[in-house]
């Protein structure tokens, strides 16, 4: 079992920032040696530390910033500094995994393969060093506001370009802020990446709620909706007048209904994983009938990706929207952790399965463990997993967006949407483009063709 000192400690700084005039490599250096006026303590190994107080770490955290901090709307810059025996703990639970045998079939129809997992749970136990990606968090600009009563974790990077546009991206499930790690300096500083001043950005990736370093709900309640007005108050909060956003997973679900508030200021909005399904579509996947007939070939690839997801590929997914306080092995098991986030979907898993066999495309070990190694510090595999639970929305239905919107389509994503669809769902579609490679975890996988993207769809919207 784990004690205090054992714990991930993420800084925040009880200060009032302004955002009208930053200057962010003085607040880089401010945020790392500036003193903590309050620890927050996360990610806690074991059971009993459920029934050793009343107050959680958590709680006891916002109570101390309460006396340094009265004003809720506040920006408090934060840090990670995870403690060498957190990691040491990661370690010996690895060491420690009882394997089940080898599955009996000679592919992955069974799940994730015992001689992948294996690889995996090797390298991370000896030679995957975390510390490579916390040097890369720290380096960031990262700050905590409470919205709607909770603390909302964001990477905030503003463009040295005049005029950069404000874009909010955000990340799904079983993806985090690691995703967009590769994208943030091109879209930042565009012309040591290939693009003109008129290209740059102004970024704000934030932790969707109980996910990373943003706060773990204790009601229920934060679904898309509520997420997605919590995300028009930090733009707002951060000054914003006028900005676009993005996403894919369940970052395009949030951003979906960003668009449908249709908030004062929202340009419009960027997808690579958009709902387009057809009525037609998709009730004859729901109750296994036949295709509907007259479906071009476009149409007729995205039905079979989807006919295959749905029968072999939402496992997960209907666990965590039906059960996911079920899933204890998964915050107790880092290997079952693991084993969990690898079997999103067929074609993500597949690419992770070949980079452990020595293949790397797109991800490499490091990228796969820094994003899983997040979930495991922070115990956030439950609490991420309620998101499920509280999303009352088709996925992958139209909801009748009225703003711009661009679709970039990655030919390895669930279902690549097709374009006839895509105009349907979206009467104002900007910009459609089929890419050439990538799969679920565009920004992650492929940054410099998602860069690309994103410059392209917005072009229209830039004053």
């Amino acid at each position: 079992m784990g004690t205090d000192d054992t714990q991930p400690q993420f800084n925040l700084i009880g200060k009032r920032v302004m955002f009208g005039k930053i200057n962010y490599q003085r607040r880089r250096f401010l945020g790392m040696a500036a003193i903590s006026l309050a620890t927050t303590q996360l990610g806690r190994f074991g059971a009993a530390d459920a029934q050793s107080s009343k107050v959680t770490p958590k709680q006891a955290t916002m109570t101390q910033l309460a006396t340094a901090q009265t004003d809720i709307t506040a920006i408090r810059p934060f840090q990670i500094n995870v403690p060498q025996a957190a990691l040491d703990d990661l370690r010996r639970r690895l060491a420690a995994t009882r394997w089940p045998e080898k599955e009996t079939v000679a592919d992955q129809s069974q799940g994730v393969q015992l001689a992948t997992m294996q690889k995996l749970a090797r390298y991370w136990a000896t030679a995957y060093d975390w510390r490579k990606v916390e040097a890369k968090l720290k380096a960031l600009p990262q700050f905590i506001t409470t919205i709607d009563g909770l603390d909302i974790h964001f990477i905030h990077v503003r463009s040295q370009h005049k005029n950069a546009l404000p874009l909010i991206v955000t990340h799904g499930w079983p993806g985090s802020i690691i995703e967009q790690l590769k994208i943030i300096e091109p879209l930042t500083n565009p012309t040591a990446h290939g693009g003109s001043a008129a290209d740059a950005f102004d970024l704000v990736i934030p932790s969707l709620p109980g996910y990373g370093f943003s706060g773990k709900p204790t009601t229920t309640g934060w679904e898309p909706t509520r997420i997605a007005r919590a995300w028009v108050v930090l733009m707002q909060r951060l000054g914003y007048s006028r900005f676009v956003a993005q996403g894919g997973d369940w970052g395009n679900a949030v951003t979906e209904q960003m668009a449908l508030l249709t908030p004062p200021g929202l340009l419009g909005i960027h997808t690579n994983m958009p709902a387009t399904v057809p009525a037609d579509v998709a009730k004859a996947l729901k109750f296994s009938e036949p295709p509907p007939a007259g479906l071009s070939t476009d149409e007729k690839h995205a039905w079979d990706q989807l006919d295959f997801f749905y029968q072999h590929g939402l496992g997960y997914a209907q666990e965590m929207t039906n059960r996911p306080q079920t899933l204890y092995g998964i915050a107790d098991s880092p290997v079952g952790l693991a084993a969990w986030i690898l079997d999103h979907d067929a074609r993500s898993y597949a690419l992770i399965a070949r980079v452990f066999d020595g293949q790397p495309e797109g991800l490499t070990r490091d990228d796969i463990l820094d994003n899983i190694t997040l979930y495991w510090l922070t115990n956030t595999a439950v609490s991420s997993a309620r998101l499920y639970w509280e999303n009352k929305f088709a996925f992958f239905d139209p909801k009748h967006v009225a703003i711009p919107v661009a679709v970039s389509v990655f030919p390895d994503e669930i279902y690549a949407a097709p374009q006839s669809w895509t105009e349907r769902a979206y009467p104002k579609l900007i910009h459609y483009n089929r890419v050439e490679k990538g799969g679920h975890f565009a920004a992650w996988e492929q940054p410099t063709i998602l860069t690309q993207e994103l410059r392209a769809a917005f072009k229209s919207l830039r004053v």
